[in-house]
């Protein structure tokens, strides 16, 4: 399937939610939440675009590096690349609803996993959609990410349980969704945590735990006092809080200052295998992407999942070859340009 069918097909398929814009950048979308765009002015989902575009690398052709390792092996799983799909939750209140929850996260679960990586599943306003996400992890054999909203610590420590239940191999906190609008809108109670909070959280599970939404190195650094595994360093894709730096901005100071004590994960405007080398080059030892699967899933289901991290991969290999990194871990700072 041709990549430029896929999106032909999801702009139908989306019902007008999303324009499948030549570069998803958030400008024709900016303030539609509900919707795909980011909140207000829509800038913070444009500064996480903007932000990794500034960013640029170095080129190297005279090294050893012509058959790139693209593997990782993080929270004991193997992966074809350091790639995950965000937790996205929410066909019919965000993407025009042709689809239901359940098709949109199959298609999602058996892409990501035909192509050797990982989904992230996520929990929103309608209780009902992370028990889809939850019931199609357990048929996958328990083989996803579960994410749960800031909830009352109980409310979450229930959802907790029912993520091991499904066999879920690590359960996370999309700490930011505390500003969700499309929450406030159903009355639900969310809210931020205290560093006792989170470790409550922590400790009311053997499984990995990661907290998503860290943009401050001061947040990152409670967090490793909390005891959590990983950090996503996140602005929720600009959705939670206008006027917000891009994640490329923030990523590097944050790394400084945890790399090593957690995993540290990025999210924001990755688009290409040549963003995914950036945002490790800058510090993270993972990304997540979420938009373009909508797009993905949308034009072509589980084959377009695949189609979308067949390019993803080559873009990333072909990065690696030309920057000298014959590994995941040989991509550090050293890429990067500096001026």
């Amino acid at each position: 399937m041709d990549f430029k069918e896929v999106k032909k097909l999801a702009k139908e398929n989306l019902n007008g939610s999303c324009r499948v814009c030549r570069i998803c950048d958030g400008k024709a979308c900016a303030g539609e939440v509900p919707g795909m765009g980011g909140k207000g002015t829509g800038e913070a989902f444009t500064a996480n675009i903007e932000a990794l575009r500034d960013v640029k690398i170095n080129m190297r052709v005279i090294h050893n590096a012509k058959n790139p390792d693209t593997k990782i092996n993080i929270f004991g799983k193997e992966m074809d690349m350091p790639v995950f799909a965000a937790p996205i939750t929410g066909t019919t209140l965000n993407m025009g609803g042709k689809f239901t929850e359940e098709e949109y996260i199959d298609w999602v679960i058996d892409g990501c996993l035909k192509s050797n990586i990982y989904p992230m599943v996520g929990d929103t306003a309608v209780d009902s959609f992370l028990i889809t996400n939850l019931k199609k992890i357990k048929e996958y054999d328990g083989k996803g990410i579960v994410f749960i909203k800031p909830w009352e610590n109980e409310n979450v420590i229930k959802k907790i349980k029912l993520a091991e239940e499904a066999g879920a191999f690590a359960v996370g906190m999309d700490i930011d969704a505390a500003g969700l609008i499309t929450l406030a809108m159903h009355g639900k109670p969310v809210a931020p945590k205290s560093v006792e909070e989170i470790k409550q959280l922590v400790n009311a599970t053997k499984l990995p735990f990661i907290l998503k939404g860290i943009m401050t190195v001061e947040d990152a650094e409670m967090a490793v006092e909390a005891g959590v595994d990983a950090i996503v360093v996140s602005n929720h894709g600009g959705r939670v809080l206008d006027q917000t730096p891009g994640v490329a901005e923030v990523l590097p100071r944050i790394a400084e200052k945890v790399k090593g004590k957690v995993k540290i994960l990025a999210d924001g405007g990755v688009r290409t295998g040549v963003d995914v080398l950036k945002l490790i080059g800058l510090g993270a030892d993972a990304v997540l992407i979420g938009r373009p699967f909508i797009t993905a899933s949308f034009g072509g289901q589980s084959e377009g999942i695949e189609e979308y991290l067949k390019n993803i991969k080559g873009e990333l290999k072909s990065a690696m070859v030309l920057t000298g990194c014959n590994s995941i871990k040989e991509i550090d700072s050293k890429v990067i340009f500096k001026k």
